[in-house]
């Protein structure tokens, strides 16, 4: 069974050492997660919501039931930044609600510290760790 992307950045965050942590991260790469990481440290980013965490009724069904997943939400998570699609505002606003009311708690947790760039201030990872772990990623120069 796959982590939530929360608990891998729980486990990375509790990770003594810069190495352990790019292990965790390595072990559990996936195309959400480079994404989260992305949207929260890569200054070019900018997103089309206001700021702040909307009013939104968090899911509280145990986990592993009834929510969605970030890891499959994930392919969404572009209509919510500059350049990804060219989506009505009020439109937009609503996905993301819904996007949250699907996911864990923790989950949309991730979502709303990534898209106001603070995951660093929940998460000890740093944005060189993420460099190093993904050298894939190629920052700046999007939106």
């Amino acid at each position: 069974m796959r982590l939530l992307i929360s608990e891998v950045l729980q486990k990375a965050h509790n990770a003594k050492t810069k190495a352990q942590k790019i292990k965790i991260l390595k072990d559990h790469d996936s195309q959400t997660l480079r994404s989260i990481f992305i949207i929260n440290y890569d200054e070019s980013i900018e997103c089309l919501l206001p700021e702040g965490t909307p009013p939104f009724k968090p899911n509280e069904a145990p986990k592993g039931t009834e929510h969605s997943m970030l890891e499959k939400e994930g392919r969404i998570l572009h209509h919510f930044f500059k350049g990804g699609s060219n989506i009505p505002r009020m439109r937009r606003e609503q996905m993301f609600i819904q996007l949250l009311e699907g996911l864990h708690p923790d989950e949309a947790q991730i979502v709303l510290l990534a898209k106001d760039k603070k995951l660093n201030k929940r998460y000890k990872i740093t944005k060189a760790c993420v460099e190093e772990t993904f050298p894939q990623i190629r920052w700046g120069n999007r939106g």
